[in-house]
């Protein structure tokens, strides 16, 4: 079944471009995206840009995020890297905190933390992480669902286990978040750059903050747009921070948030459900064509040395801790799925 099937105009927002498997890599733009930044484009070059106009960009992105992390947009900031909402919740963490990753992590997970020589990094096979949260955890980072092969974390039971001994979370719903349900309210922190699964440009990334995280991450990188009005909080003290998430928010990179609004409303519309359903779908029609049993992921790793003979026939993909990455999405066909491992068989 194609997307199409569910939701003929959302599908028909894409340029096709057959055999884009690489999602997980950089995600392609929707045509109203594509428009949005070509006015951008002809307004700067014609002088006539309106900074204060890219506000409701800015609210839209908010509110269409808010409702694919099932939170409130209260509860949403706007970030720019995911390392940098890491690093903003390793420098929160007290001296002498146990921080729980995942060993292979994605560094812009680990590096923050592991950079932090005033906290212990134990370090944990993924399979082994929720049974690892013991009582001396003080905080766990993972991503929601591993880069190199689309290995998607259980968050629920995640969120149960360090509800249960005490430990604070901090989630990278990067390569889940768009096509993998996902409550946001469960943990203190998450951020979702919006480059790959949410079709939008680098620089339009997202954090979410928990109501327990209130009492103790502070807005390290504040400025004129954390202010309760941003327009106002441009010059002097005293401190007029926002009261709600807004407070973490960082100066948006205004022609990446201007693309990404219609494209984020497009897919809070059709919901993640039937975005995963999709993408899964084609993901476990690939598996068995290739002999792997069916997933709960979007992402297939495989173990082939086909990466010349799917370039040559155009299939993008990625090498990936020395396997081929294959992720599928909205604009993905059956005929992809077909192309990819009609090439992945014949070079076994």
């Amino acid at each position: 079944r194609t997307i199409a099937e569910h939701a003929p105009a959302q599908a028909e927002r894409f340029e096709v471009v057959p055999g884009y498997l690489n999602t997980a890599t950089l995600g392609l733009p929707t045509r109203a995206s594509l428009e949005a930044l070509q006015r951008c484009i002809t307004e700067w070059q014609a002088g006539t840009l309106y900074a204060p106009s890219f506000d409701a960009d800015v609210d839209r992105c908010r509110t269409a995020y808010a409702a694919l992390a099932n939170t409130d947009p209260s509860r949403v900031a706007i970030a720019s890297q995911a390392s940098v909402v890491a690093g903003l919740v390793a420098g929160a963490t007290p001296a002498g905190s146990i921080v729980l990753c995942a060993e292979g992590d994605f560094t812009s997970v680990l590096f923050p933390f592991l950079a932090d020589t005033d906290i212990t990094v134990r370090l944990v096979p993924l399979d082994s992480l929720i049974d690892s949260i013991g009582d001396d955890v003080d905080l766990v980072a993972v991503s929601a669902a591993q880069s190199s092969d689309g290995t998607l974390l259980d968050l629920g039971a995640l969120a149960d286990a360090a509800d249960r001994a005490g430990a604070r979370t901090f989630v990278d719903a990067t390569q889940a978040g768009g096509w993998a349900e996902f409550d946001a309210d469960r943990f203190d922190v998450t951020v979702c750059h919006g480059y790959k699964w949410l079709c939008s440009p680098r620089g339009a990334a997202f954090m979410t903050v928990g109501a327990s995280a209130d009492e103790w991450l502070r807005p390290r990188d504040a400025g004129w747009y954390a202010g309760d009005d941003p327009w106002a909080s441009i010059y002097g003290s005293p401190l007029r921070l926002a009261p709600d998430a807004r407070r973490f928010d960082v100066s948006p990179p205004w022609f990446s948030f201007a693309a990404a609004a219609p494209t984020l409303e497009m897919f809070a519309e059709l919901g993640v459900a039937t975005i995963g359903g999709h993408s899964v779908g084609l993901a476990n029609e690939f598996r068995e064509r290739v002999g792997l049993e069916p997933s709960n992921s979007a992402i297939v790793s495989v173990a082939s040395d086909a990466t010349d003979a799917l370039r040559a026939a155009g299939i993008a993909h990625a090498p990936r801790d020395g396997r081929l990455r294959f992720s599928f999405f909205v604009y993905n066909t059956l005929a992809d799925v077909e192309a990819a491992a009609t090439i992945v068989n014949a070079e076994r």
